[in-house]
């Protein structure tokens, strides 16, 4: 495991154009990412990227999760926490807890691995997906570091991805404090941090140092009312909500009730099953976010049946765009320094997060089997005989319905993150060597705040009828009927997980002998870890109406034994070859061999070529494998594309009215396999100027996906095992879940530019890197041809053609400041009713590129003082309009993957140095 890594200067041009490089002193002997064998700096060979703390700063970026997002080589998916916090996806994490993850290259979270000082942490606690992006003490970091380069010959088969390294301050002395806030010009969405840094001790002069730093952020909610785009109801533009869950409910018709099975209009023969008097009277829109279901937009994928006379709800922009969070980190680290070649080190990490997510409240359809009805001779009941003549008023009603008054559901999701690190490095008769021993947990516990109840508790709450779920705009809920809706709910401790990671990993490196062209150097290593994962219930989630989280998960664990060796080779005075092999045993998956080799060709001062080749492997996660079966519901009016077209205007096979399925893990699936490699050019025909451009392609095989129940009954023909089906035919329930779909294949380019230099006094420093993804192709059920999916929106990831950042800074005295271009191309729009006819004439199925512009100006003439002040979002740019089904991508109107919805906003950083 590398640590301690730096970039060098002949790759320099290939870091971060938008941030600022940290080049280590000449001469000195580091390790380079991609290597474990450390050597002269310049020596270096792999596409590293670089941001300095100053410059995080500078930028106005408040978050791990905002800096993750910033880097062009991230993918564009839904890992962040505006997207995580959604019940829908094809990659939904039920117990997302307000985590984000980073995933680069877009190949996802587990193919990219966070390290903390070159070494690993645990996953988050409630679901294990990943490494949670907050639990990364951002104030206490000196430089993060990220290798654009496949990595799982030396760091762990789950480098596929790359690497993303968050390197700590070490042997600080001083105190220092700082303040940062960050507030939007339309309200919502304000960040504050808080950090304090100290330390004491030289490792030169006094052999010691300890330093320690704590910081605490807090997180403003914005809400989709605030943000006028986030608005879901634009049918014009091919834009409406697909959903029948009103606040002003729609009934439904099933035998035994006042609507019977369906119902006729004069001069149409067709059945209608749902039917609401304001939709009759064209007044869906006189209640706060309905609107008339908009079934020419939606009738190949609802059934017209149940939508033509039903109202529909923009439940999408009654969204949180982002939930309150608090976090408080802390980090300390200690080192001895025994002698010149000689030093331990003690390292603490404790992070503790806070965040109350809300989803909109919850949806309820009624039946007469659970008492839900709504009763005959109820103070609200509804008549619809002037608007249907075969009402039958002596009989209860089903409906469907949004029930505002449990308000919204409300999780507290509270998560500790703690690691103890001891190790030692040094060096003995010229061998480099490092060791170290860390354990790592991360606990998640989810309590349930508000809008959840005791299904039964419900069902009979609404029987009594006292319950008024026919309210008009101005009207309220009773005090009787509140009180009732009170003794339903529940409250309290809900669910916890929790990770665990053990590891002992060590290396020496040194020369091994000497060729004509110089030294070979060697490394040799090896990593134990120890991986656990348990999820539980604390209450019977099933006794919940609609709850939330994954199954439960027993206690499950699993050893990994690595070792590995890497050689440099220097073939020629300009050229340089690295050879690298690991071998790792997953005692469940058996033993896996991964190979690497790259090169670095140096024909003159001005130019450089380089390359590499190499394998990965990826298991699945606990998750994955060993989740337990959680039954979930579709909505009304789900189409069988089998059933249909054989029982043309059946509802039980056109209109289904309630559709179970099931997800879960998967016990046989296999891990992911890859084969990668890259190629690329770095020159500097000028001192100041350069350029590189490196392309990259990487394949996979056995790719692991969730597969929907949606993904399943448009692929029913190839996954009918999938469809249980009852006696009739009718579909009992869909079984989705984890899968491993036939791969992918990836292609692209990274191109950086840098250039610097003095004009009257003023020093200037200008970047551009940039990743231009060619190809994004793969297959989502075996057996099928590969899709290109690069510039088309997707419910998972968004494969843009092009993403880049910009920045140009210019200072002079005590002053600096900084301007940032953050660049995001389009991409073709989610077509309207499953791409089925014809969208409306105002629908633009291209979705409009992304710029962002920020600006920041630092003075530094106080004593001590540092005075940053910055705009963000300088323009004060909305998202781009995009029409995707809400259902599937979180996002009214906007999509979170892509855009910034906080608008313009004034950030203000005070730092004082007391020491």
């Amino acid at each position: 495991m590398a640590q301690m890594i730096a970039l060098i200067g002949v790759v320099a041009p290939a870091a971060s154009p938008v941030f600022a490089q940290d080049v280590a002193p000449a001469l000195q002997r580091v390790e380079i990412t991609g290597s474990s064998i450390k050597r002269v700096a310049k020596e270096g060979a792999l596409p590293v990227q670089v941001i300095n703390y100053e410059t995080i700063e500078k930028s106005g970026i408040t978050s791990t999760e905002q800096l993750i997002r910033s880097l062009s080589s991230n993918g564009t998916g839904a890992d962040n926490m505006t997207s995580g916090n959604n019940v829908f996806g094809a990659d939904a994490d039920r117990v997302s807890g307000g985590a984000s993850y980073a995933s680069l290259r877009g190949l996802g979270p587990n193919s990219t691995l966070v390290l903390l000082n070159g070494r690993r942490i645990a996953a988050f606690g409630a679901s294990a997906k990943a490494v949670d992006l907050n639990a990364i003490p951002l104030g206490a970091i000196q430089r993060v570091e990220i290798l654009k380069d496949g990595a799982s010959a030396i760091y762990g088969t789950d480098a596929i991805g790359g690497v993303i390294n968050f390197i700590l301050r070490t042997d600080y002395r001083g105190l220092e404090a700082s303040l940062n806030d960050n507030f939007t010009e339309h309200g919502g969405g304000a960040t504050r941090r808080l950090s304090l840094l100290g330390g004491v001790g030289s490792l030169q002069n006094d052999g010691f140092n300890l330093m320690g730093s704590v910081t605490y952020d807090n997180n403003d909610k914005l809400s989709s009312s605030q943000r006028s785009f986030a608005n879901g109801f634009q049918p014009s533009r091919g834009l409406s909500p697909d959903t029948t869950g009103t606040p002003y409910a729609n009934q439904l018709t099933g035998a035994g009730t006042a609507l019977g099975t369906g119902f006729t209009r004069p001069g149409d023969s067709t059945t209608y099953l749902q039917a609401n008097p304001l939709s009759f009277q064209g007044k869906c829109d006189t209640i706060p976010g309905m609107s008339q279901y908009q079934t020419a937009l939606w009738k190949d994928v609802t059934a017209a049946s149940r939508s033509t006379y039903s109202c529909a709800y923009d439940y999408g922009a009654d969204y949180i765009i982002s939930f309150p969070v608090e976090r408080l980190n802390a980090v300390s680290r200690g080192t001895l320094q025994i002698n010149a070649d000689h030093k331990l080190f003690v390292e603490a990490l404790y992070g503790h997060s806070k965040a109350t997510a809300e989803f909109t409240p919850v949806q309820i359809s009624t039946s007469l089997a659970n008492g839900s009805a709504y009763p005959v001779g109820g103070a609200y009941y509804q008549d619809l005989s002037a608007y249907i003549p075969t009402f039958d008023k002596t009989k209860p009603i089903i409906y469907k319905w949004r029930a505002n008054p449990w308000g919204n559901r409300t999780q507290e999701n509270v998560t500790d993150n703690a690691r103890l690190l001891v190790g030692a490095e040094g060096v003995v008769r010229n061998w480099d060597y490092r060791v170290g021993l860390s354990h790592g947990e991360s606990t998640t516990k989810t309590a349930l705040l508000d809008g959840y109840g005791y299904t039964s508790k419900i069902y009979s709450a609404l029987g009594t009828g006292i319950i008024n779920p026919w309210l008009l705009a101005g009207q309220s809920q009773t005090p009787e009927a509140m009180a009732l809706v009170e003794s339903t709910k529940f409250r309290g401790a809900f669910q916890h997980g929790k990770t665990k990671l053990t590891q002992l990993d060590g290396n020496v490196s040194g020369e091994i002998w000497q060729l004509p062209a110089g030294a070979v150097s060697m490394a040799v290593g090896f990593d134990l870890r120890r991986e656990g994962y348990s999820f539980a219930q604390d209450v019977d989630a099933t006794q919940i109406l609609l709850s939330p989280g994954n199954a439960a998960l027993s206690d499950a664990s699993r050893d990994i034994k690595a070792v590995y060796t890497e050689l440099l080779v220097p073939i020629t005075k300009q050229l340089e070859v690295q050879l690298a092999v690991r071998r790792d045993h997953y005692s469940v998956f058996g033993d896996t061999t991964n190979p690497k080799i790259s090169f670095r060709y140096e024909p003159a001062n001005w130019l450089l070529f380089r390359g590499s080749a190499n394998k990965g492997f990826l298991a699945p996660s606990f998750t994955q494998l060993y989740s337990a079966q959680l039954s979930q519901e579709l909505p009304n009016g789900i189409i069988d594309p089998i059933g249909c077209p054989q029982h043309p205007g059946d509802p039980l096979y056109c209109a289904i009215p309630r559709l179970p399925y099931f997800t879960g893990g998967n016990p046989t699936l296999k891990p992911e396999t890859s084969k990668q490699g890259s190629l690329g050019v770095v020159i500097e025909p000028v001192k100041g100027y350069s350029a590189s451009l490196d392309y990259w392609a990487i394949n996979s095989l056995n790719r692991i996906l969730n597969r929907t129940p949606q993904v399943v009954l448009a692929n029913a023909a190839l996954l009918q095992n999938n469809i249980i089906r009852n006696a009739d035919g009718t579909i009992a329930y869909v079984t989705a879940g984890w899968i491993n779909a036939a791969g992918a294949k990836t292609r692209g380019a990274d191109l950086s530019l840098r250039g610097e230099g003095k004009i009257d006094g003023y020093s200037w420093n200008a970047n551009l890197d940039g990743t231009y993804t060619q190809s994004f192709k793969f297959a989502e059920i075996e057996g099928q041809q590969y899709k290109e999916y690069v510039g088309n929106f997707y419910t998972r990831d968004l494969y843009l053609r092009w993403k880049h950042n910009a920045s140009l800074s210019v200072g002079r005295g005590d002053w600096s400041a900084m301007l940032i271009q953050n660049y995001s191309s389009g991409y073709n729009d989610q077509l309207p009713n499953g791409g089925k006819g014809t969208p409306p004439a105002g629908f633009n199925p291209h979705v409009k590129s992304y710029t962002k512009y920020d600006l920041s100006a630092t003075y530094s003439g106080i004593k001590n003082t540092t005075i940053t002040i910055g705009i963000q979002n300088l323009l004060d740019t909305d998202p781009s309009f995009t029409a995707h089904n809400v259902d599937e991508v979180v996002g009214a109107g906007w999509d979170p993957r892509v855009a910034d919805p906080r608008g313009r906003s004034l950030n203000i950083l005070l730092k004082y140095k007391f020491l």
